[in-house]
């Protein structure tokens, strides 16, 4: 599977960025680095620092030796910002075979990387330039997931400028169309940075408030009593469904000490329910799915409540490669080891990228 006969394709792992998952996204990182397949892959690792600007491999691979705790280490460059910062860093680019982001939220995982990564022609692993898009802005996907028959919980989009003019109009909107609890989330964003859960007004004032630190677009979702299950997905054409997982932590809802942090957070795999719901999720995971037209990977989260409606909560479309991670955990289950998961997730991007290359000759 390389481009250089035996030698080994020259993978680039990317990783770090701008958002308030960069904590995350350098464990992720280490965990892939770690997992891949040496016998196939020589490993480039590339950072992104928190204020955009990029690493050589060597300046990459001395911050990764600096110890420090699990989801504290951090990529830093002193007076350089933005991608221009240093062009010579993106150099890089022109000596790896296929790329591996690994970069969770906005300017990593919204279609910018990847369009980067198609304008440099190079392959790489995960979504293209438009599901990424659509899957990391919550209100473009509720929008296409919708459209597409699949259902999903209420929910109002509010960006900065209509709150700015009409706060308190807003507020009764919600209200009304929604009720209490109701979650207030920036529409950009992941690992439930910036999320809120509002039982009150008062609460949902503050909640938007600080979502607004992060996005100036928010989705606000009316709140469910429900179990959370999640699937992973593999593929371009013709995905395939993992076994289903199931998330119980304890506190107020799946926060982002409850996923990286807390002990009380559960993982049951495969989640416990009938086989025939569990291949209707399955299935639902897969029109989800398609319905943004997705390819190489995402993780798909939904809502099971007592009554047994299936809500279908979100798409990942680079979902976490921590060890807690439940992706490549779920794909462990079915069989398929985190170096084996891997390899076929460049292998996909390797495919597509060749099918582009055709339709830009034709």
């Amino acid at each position: 599977m390389t481009a250089q006969g035996d030698r080994k394709l020259r993978l680039g792992v990317i990783f770090g960025g701008r958002s308030g998952e960069h904590e995350v996204s350098v464990v992720s990182a280490q965990h892939v680095m770690a997992a891949v397949d040496r016998s196939r892959f020589e490993v480039v690792p590339i950072g992104v620092t928190k204020t955009g600007a990029w690493l050589t491999p060597e300046e990459t691979q001395a911050r990764m030796d600096v110890p420090a705790a699990p989801f504290k280490k951090t990529l830093a460059l002193s007076g350089a910002e933005g991608l221009l910062a240093r062009p010579q860093a993106l150099s890089v680019l022109s000596e790896i075979n296929a790329a591996f982001p690994v970069i969770h939220g906005p300017s990593g995982e919204d279609g910018t990387l990847q369009g980067l990564l198609e304008l440099a022609r190079v392959p790489y692993a995960g979504a293209g330039v438009a599901a990424s898009a659509a899957g990391l802005d919550k209100a473009l996907m509720k929008a296409l997931l919708h459209d597409a028959g699949l259902p999903v919980v209420d929910w109002l989009v509010v960006t900065r400028s209509q709150w700015d003019a009409d706060a308190r109009g807003l507020t009764s909107k919600v209200e009304e169309a929604l009720s209490y609890p109701c979650f207030v989330k920036p529409a950009n964003g992941g690992s439930s940075v910036g999320i809120a859960k509002a039982h009150s007004r008062e609460e949902l004032v503050n909640g938007v408030i600080e979502a607004f630190r992060f996005d100036r677009k928010l989705v606000i979702e009316k709140g469910v009593d429900c179990r959370e299950i999640e699937c992973a997905v593999l593929g371009n054409d013709e995905p395939e469904a993992s076994p289903l997982g199931e998330i119980k932590c304890e506190r107020e809802f799946y926060d982002y000490e409850a996923k990286y942090l807390a002990s009380t957070t559960t993982l049951t795999i495969p989640a416990p329910l009938p086989d025939d719901l569990a291949a209707r999720i399955r299935s639902m995971a897969l029109d989800a799915y398609r319905a943004i037209d997705c390819c190489g990977m995402s993780r798909v989260d939904f809502f099971l409540t007592p009554a047994g409606e299936v809500f279908v909560d979100e798409l990942n479309t680079i979902p976490g490669f921590t060890p807690g991670s439940m992706y490549p955990r779920l794909w462990q289950t079915a069989g398929l080891s985190y170096s084996d998961l891997i390899t076929r997730l460049v292998e996909l991007g390797l495919e597509r990228f060749e099918e582009r290359e055709r339709f830009a000759q034709a």
